[in-house]
């Protein structure tokens, strides 16, 4: 995985200009074309109507989640905060003339994403283990039992999210418009809206619940940049894993597919709580619990 994303950086070159004070944003996944695929209403529950106002609610139910994890240090308080501060920035960003293409979608695609997460999370909490995915269940279990160093937990969190959630979350929204057109470039915009926000929700993390959050680049210590590029590799492969979800030819073939991202994103999991269990490969600095109760 990161040699694809190493192959992609190098392939780019430059990337994209950054803002003053922003990262510098590779936009690989840009170059990738979308598979053609047929128009499918989208089956959402949840901001049918892509309302700005369901980006607000969403963000408040996040608070008040965070807010009851913190409290206590929770270790899934590091994910429930980053995903937090990623939404505040997609309610800016999509605020933005020109941002995206269809904001109304991508605020639908946000709510359902949330809703995924917090399904996870309340069937976990209750003790429903059949209603949780196993990526997630890895991560919860993982948190709660204060395994790991808190990089873990975040990279935990994101692999569940991404890896297992977004492509079914894609899939149920269909991938272009009513007119035929692909929504893989909003897709790929929010990859310039994460890199924005990863690095501060990175330092605000080790500041607040876990020191040794800030040293997440990599297991191996590499740089910001290809830890960002890690993170839309797997997007875009929740992308392409969503292309096949919605292009299978039966029921059976998406059924297969549908095991296959599961499968994958468990074993990816299983590699990641390997990888941070405490003390890990990652240097220790304060015990993370100590210092999340010194700073609540």
């Amino acid at each position: 995985m990161l040699a694809i994303a190493l192959a992609g950086a190098l392939a780019i070159g430059p990337g994209a200009p950054a803002r003053a004070g922003e990262p510098l944003f590779i936009g690989w996944t840009g170059l990738l074309p979308p598979l053609s695929t047929a128009y499918t209403p989208a089956d959402a529950q949840e901001c049918a109507g892509g309302e700005p106002s369901c980006v607000d609610a969403t963000i408040a139910m996040m608070e008040a989640h965070y807010g009851s994890l913190v409290v206590s240090c929770d270790h899934n308080a590091v994910f429930a905060l980053t995903y937090l501060r990623t939404t505040e920035e997609y309610r800016r960003v999509a605020s933005a003339p020109g941002f995206f293409d269809d904001v109304a979608y991508v605020n639908t695609e946000d709510a359902v994403f949330a809703a995924y997460y917090f399904r996870a999370y309340d069937a976990w909490r209750a003790g429903q283990r059949a209603a949780v995915p196993r990526a997630w269940e890895i991560a919860f279990d993982s948190a709660g039992r204060r395994q790991l160093a808190g990089a873990g937990n975040l990279l935990l969190g994101m692999n569940a999210h991404v890896n297992r959630d977004l492509p079914f979350v894609l899939a149920s929204l269909g991938l272009v418009s009513p007119g035929g057109v692909s929504r893989k470039p909003d897709h790929d915009q929010v990859n310039v809206m994460l890199n924005r926000v990863v690095d501060p929700v990175l330092r605000e993390a080790a500041g607040r619940l876990d020191p040794s959050v800030d040293n997440i680049a990599t297991p191996l210590g590499l740089s910001y940049t290809v830890l960002m590029q890690v993170l839309v590799t797997w997007r875009e492969a929740a992308w392409r894993n969503a292309e096949r979800l919605v292009n299978a030819p039966t029921a059976a073939a998406r059924e297969r597919i549908a095991n296959e991202i599961e499968t994958a994103a468990a074993t990816t999991a299983t590699t990641l709580r390997t990888l941070y269990v405490r003390p890990g490969i990652l240097p220790l600095r304060p015990d993370r619990d100590e210092y999340c109760a010194a700073r609540a």
